[in-house]
C-alpha cells in the first residue's frame, strides 16, 4: 500500500495561488489513481480533483473547476495541485490519497487519511 504525505498549504488572499504536493513511499505509486480532497471545520470531507495512474484522465469538483489544476510526475513519486484564483470558501485542510476511478465521482479511497496540510485563504 503507497504511503501520502501532503505540503505546501500556508495562508494566502483572495485572489492568490497556492502549489500543493502530496508526496508517496512505495514503488506501487504509479499504479494508483490520486485524488485530493478537503475538509473545512464544522464540514465533512470532499472531493476537490483526481487524476488516473497514468495521468491521461483528470476530474474535479465543480466548485474548483477552472481555477486548480491536478498534475503527477510518476518519476518523483509525487502528485501536485495546482490553486489558482482561490477564494475564502477554499480555506480547509487539504488531504490526498489513492482513489478507486470506478467509483467516480465519489471516489473510494484506498488508504488511510495523512495528516493534510492547511490552506487558509483570506478576504
Amino acid at each position: 500500500q503507497v504511503q501520502l504525505v501532503e505540503s505546501g498549504g500556508g495562508l494566502v488572499q483572495a485572489g492568490g495561488s497556492l502549489r500543493l504536493s502530496c508526496v508517496a513511499s512505495g514503488r506501487t505509486f504509479s499504479n494508483y489513481g490520486i485524488g485530493w480532497f478537503r475538509q473545512a471545520p464544522g464540514k465533512e470531507r470532499e472531493f476537490v480533483a483526481a487524476i488516473s495512474w497514468s495521468g491521461r484522465r483528470t476530474y474535479y469538483a465543480d466548485s474548483v473547476k477552472g481555477r486548480f489544476t491536478i498534475s503527477r510526475v510518476n518519476a518523483k513519486n509525487t502528485v501536485y495541485l495546482q490553486m489558482n484564483s482561490l477564494k475564502p470558501e477554499d480555506t480547509a485542510v487539504y488531504y490526498c490519497n489513492s482513489v478507486n476511478e470506478a467509483t467516480t465521482p465519489r471516489f473510494d479511497v484506498f488508504g488511510s487519511w495523512g495528516q493534510g496540510t492547511q490552506v487558509t485563504v483570506s478576504s
